[in-house]
């Protein structure tokens, strides 16, 4: 029998990597002699670096590059196995994990350190870059990660104007002479399933700004200060990125990506099932687990749980999609009408707090696998 254990992160609890150990300790309790293929997932947000390293036996690399708030952070960064490719989580060097209710500001944050990790990453030989671009602290449109790339944007006096969504208002021009070389010669795949505009009443400084510290004064000036940068870019770069789907991800970095290397966008989740090879380790398969800390109706758009099981089901249909979660969310009951998720099982045994349950985690994870597993030897007896 062979099962294919392909999970997400539990937040604050497991890594997809541990959490796949997990549910193979539970089930070789009782089916010692399967055979257990893992392949840790994630959806393109936090903890991608770590499963598509962990998945394709690669490389965890770290660096030293500026905070959002202009001081040193040190980040990580993933090399793929086949070394030629480099997985960034721009939360790594620019997220909101490095300011407080007293320190966020997206007037002055930047995605200057973004920047240097891109090229950190083409340091190693890289032609191609995933970026994961969320839980930003940032909303400078990618400004800054373009000025760590060599990008010089001026004011009209020709100075470089300083970091932040608050000096955005002052770009007078782009000079792209001076972008390192590289970048044109590198495929950027973005991996982000956010769709909002970079301005507007659905851009970036309206409806992230508020999680970022932004009062409604500050979203009226990042608002139209970005709207003054894509006016720019779309002059001086012929790219018109003010509604175009996606460019408000991560404070407008999304536009930033898009205006200044040859970057694309796509689902983060297919993009993690492509290059883990999850199809193909997952033809023949009897059984298929995934899972992750919370799952509910919202899974459906893009989540890893719902993607595992449309990609699987499309080379081993007749294999079942069991998911592991957490916490079972309202609305479940949605997911099964796509016919790709067979069943759900909540793994924690009864009332506690959240601190216990997750640190209870692993063994609630595998103790539950073990009882799923005694399932399916009992009808595999019958």
């Amino acid at each position: 029998m062979k099962f294919v254990i392909a999970p997400d992160s539990f937040k604050g609890g497991m890594t997809a990597k541990e959490a796949a150990q997990a549910i193979q300790a539970g089930l070789e309790k009782v089916l010692p002699d399967a055979e257990y293929v893992k392949v840790p997932m994630a959806d393109g947000g936090e903890g991608t670096v770590q499963s598509l390293v962990d998945a394709t036996g690669g490389e965890l690399l770290s660096q030293s590059v500026t905070g959002p708030l202009g001081k040193p952070v040190e980040a990580h960064f993933g090399i793929l196995g086949n070394g030629t490719t480099a997985v960034i989580e721009m939360a790594e060097a620019s997220g909101i994990q490095y300011v407080n209710d007293q320190t966020h500001n997206p007037l002055i944050t930047t995605t200057f350190g973004t920047g240097e990790l891109i090229l950190k990453a083409l340091d190693q030989g890289v032609n191609t870059i995933i970026l994961g671009i969320g839980g930003s602290a940032t909303n400078d449109g990618g400004a800054g990660m373009a000025q760590a790339l060599g990008v010089r944007l001026q004011n009209k006096q020709t100075h470089e104007i300083l970091f932040g969504g608050g000096s955005l208002d002052e770009l007078d021009s782009i000079n792209m002479e001076h972008i390192d070389p590289r970048i044109a010669q590198t495929e950027f795949i973005i991996a982000s399933d956010v769709t909002n505009p970079l301005v507007g009443p659905e851009g970036s400084s309206a409806v992230f700004g508020p999680q970022k510290g932004a009062t409604p004064e500050m979203i009226k000036v990042l608002d139209k200060n970005l709207s003054h940068y894509a006016d720019i870019i779309k002059r001086d770069l012929d790219k018109d990125l003010a509604y175009y789907p996606g460019a408000g991800a991560a404070g407008g970095l999304g536009a930033g990506l898009l205006a200044f290397t040859p970057a694309k966008m796509e689902k983060g989740i297919d993009i993690v099932i492509e290059y883990s090879q999850l199809k193909e380790k997952a033809k023949n398969a009897d059984v298929i687990f995934t899972g992750e800390g919370g799952i509910d109706f919202q899974t459906k758009f893009g989540k890893t749980p719902y993607g595992v099981a449309q990609a699987t089901k499309l080379v081993s249909p007749n294999a079942p999609v069991i998911v592991l979660a957490g916490n079972v969310g309202s609305g479940v009951e949605s997911l099964y009408s796509s016919k790709s998720i067979d069943a759900i099982f909540a793994i924690v045994p009864g009332v506690t707090t959240l601190p216990d349950a997750i640190a209870a985690g692993p063994l609630n994870l595998t103790n539950t696998a073990e009882n799923v597993g005694r399932l399916i030897m009992a009808l595999e007896k019958s």
